[in-house]
């Protein structure tokens, strides 16, 4: 008889969702992960005091009241509310594009001061295109938004992040702008935001709390690639081309890499993300990771700081992968992956790296409360 029901290969929000919701339903599973520690880039690093987003700002936020609700079970999550500031040249702008921005942009105060300055600015760009669609990512942000907020909110920012000029990105990349007329710098939509109070490894070890786990394992070097002499089903979040062997060739990523330091005060820059949308800098962001959970007077009974920049760039061998490259080339390349992938018996595949798809948190998490198991 085999030991377990399910070996689930990776711990992060699938692989330790789909082990919670199995292990509820008196499945046996052995998770296991190659990193040396669980929850994948969600996991959190505690340094002076300060949970410290090693992977990058993971900020949860749903309007599904059931998903809320599910991890709050888990862990309590506090009230932080996403803010981010732009740096450009040295000039702050908040974000998403609302009121304070267009007032800071161009001094308007009013909506309809706002709304046709953003008129007058696109009017050369819809011109332009002479009744036609735009071409590339250039055309459809100066056609929705105007030359200003795209030569210095949006231009260089998104150049650092992709590694490529505007004009030779896909116009879908960046389809839809959020423009609020309101003075408001929520930058999500959502019903329920916020981070599990004493940070993710709170909610990963919830969740995982009673299974079997095991870190240091690489599934395709480990005596677990012959799955099936442990588990009656694989769940896999690794690469979806590796699992096959990179047989149809490598799918492409992006990713992004961290210099993180602990600066000796306790505010460094009174926000917790803040994006540098110039090519002046080299990182896209610097996050101040106490500002996640600190609020108030704990900011200053914390004396330290920890500030993390992050530089965005193309992946390599041995790197973490974190986004997809969703051009045409490699859309083809992943659903002929997936072709495979559907006719594995036994195996699911879960996650942005297994479906080669990238995903907020709340949606994984919807998505493996709602399968059944």
């Amino acid at each position: 008889m085999k030991k377990y029901d399910y070996l689930i290969v990776g711990s992060g929000l699938f692989g330790a969702t789909f082990a919670y919701k199995a292990n509820k339903a008196g499945k046996r599973c052995l998770v296991i992960d190659k990193r040396p520690h669980i929850g994948g880039n969600v996991y959190c690093e505690r340094t002076e005091g300060i949970n410290v987003h090693k992977y990058g700002a993971h900020i949860f936020h749903t309007s599904n009241k059931e998903v809320w609700e599910f991890v709050n079970s888990i862990v309590e999550f506090n009230r932080y509310t996403n803010s981010p500031v732009a740096n450009y040249k040295g000039h702050l702008y908040n974000l998403p594009f609302n009121m304070n921005t267009f007032n800071e942009l161009w001094g308007v105060k009013t909506p309809q001061e706002a709304e046709a300055k953003i008129a007058e600015q696109k009017k050369e760009a819809v011109a332009a295109l002479n009744g036609g669609e735009p071409s590339n990512l250039e055309e459809q942000a100066l056609t929705l938004v105007g030359k200003d907020i795209f030569e210095k909110l949006i231009k260089e920012y998104t150049e650092k992040q992709w590694g490529r000029k505007c004009r030779e990105l896909p116009s879908f990349i960046i389809k839809r702008l959020p423009v609020r007329l309101v003075f408001d710098n929520n930058y999500f939509n959502d019903k329920y935001q916020g981070i599990p109070i004493g940070g993710y490894n709170k909610l990963i070890e919830g969740l995982l709390e009673g299974i079997d786990t095991k870190i240091n394992i690489d599934f395709f070097r480990s005596e677990y690639h012959d799955w099936r002499k442990w588990a009656d089903k694989l769940v896999y979040c690794g690469p979806l081309d590796e699992y096959f062997d990179y047989c149809y060739g490598k799918l492409d990523w992006r990713t992004v890499t961290f210099k993180t330091r602990i600066e000796d005060v306790p505010n460094y820059q009174g926000n917790a993300v803040v994006n540098y949308t110039s090519h002046d800098e080299p990182y896209t962001r610097v996050i101040e990771h106490k500002h996640f959970e600190m609020f108030g007077q704990e900011v200053y009974d914390c004396p330290k700081t920890v500030v993390s920049e992050e530089y965005s760039t193309e992946y390599k061998e041995g790197m973490e992968p974190y986004y997809p490259v969703n051009d045409e080339k490699n859309n083809s390349l992943a659903e002929q992956y997936r072709k495979l992938a559907s006719a594995e018996e036994n195996v699911i595949f879960g996650g942005r790296l297994a479906e080669y798809k990238y995903y907020d948190m709340a949606p994984i998490i919807e998505k493996v409360l709602c399968m059944s198991i």
